[in-house]
């Protein structure tokens, strides 16, 4: 029997066969973004127990699953909050900080890391900058109040989403303290 080269088939062979490389991109770290969204401000490690019922009323408010974590909360001597959070974008987790105002008002959002393939566009400044003023009583909802990037349609959701988990949390909680 004769074996014929067939090179089309090698390289599919070497495409299965290769590693798929995903990275993580950090955009800053949790420091990093303290500076950002509250310069000149002290900021004191604030975590919160999460109970069931807190866990529940946050996920109704927001549809998102994916616990939160109670230990990742700042506060600063104004009333002022940082709050880390991370949500699924498509497959992989988003790590988002969100600052907000003493009274509860969103000053920003910093994306910490993402690893999705596509979605990043949501780091973008200008499409975060969205956020910025709203209070738990805005609806935040993607194409309503805000703007979806077509090709980041699910990260877009999910973070939207999480940061309305954020401003639920501030209002049934943060504001309280």
């Amino acid at each position: 029997m004769f074996w014929k080269h067939k090179p089309y088939a090698l390289i599919g062979l070497a495409m299965i066969s290769a590693p798929i490389a995903v990275q993580a991109k950090i955009y800053v770290s949790v420091e990093q973004a303290q500076k950002i969204l509250l310069p000149n401000k002290v900021l004191t490690k604030n975590p919160i127990i999460i109970t069931d019922e807190l866990q529940e009323k946050m996920r109704v408010a927001s549809s998102i699953r994916y616990p939160f974590r109670g230990d990742r909360i700042w506060k600063t001597r104004e009333g002022g909050w940082f709050v880390v959070d991370e949500v699924v974008g498509k497959h992989e987790m988003i790590t988002y900080a969100v600052g907000l105002s003493p009274t509860g008002k969103i000053i920003g959002i910093e994306i910490l890391e993402y690893v999705e393939s596509y979605g990043y566009e949501v780091a973008d400044a200008q499409w975060r900058k969205q956020f910025n003023g709203k209070s738990a009583s805005d609806p935040i909802k993607l194409n309503q109040d805000i703007q979806n990037i077509g090709g980041a349609t699910l990260s877009c959701k999910h973070l939207t989403d999480g940061v309305k988990r954020v401003l639920t949390l501030y209002d049934i909680t943060l504001k309280a303290q």
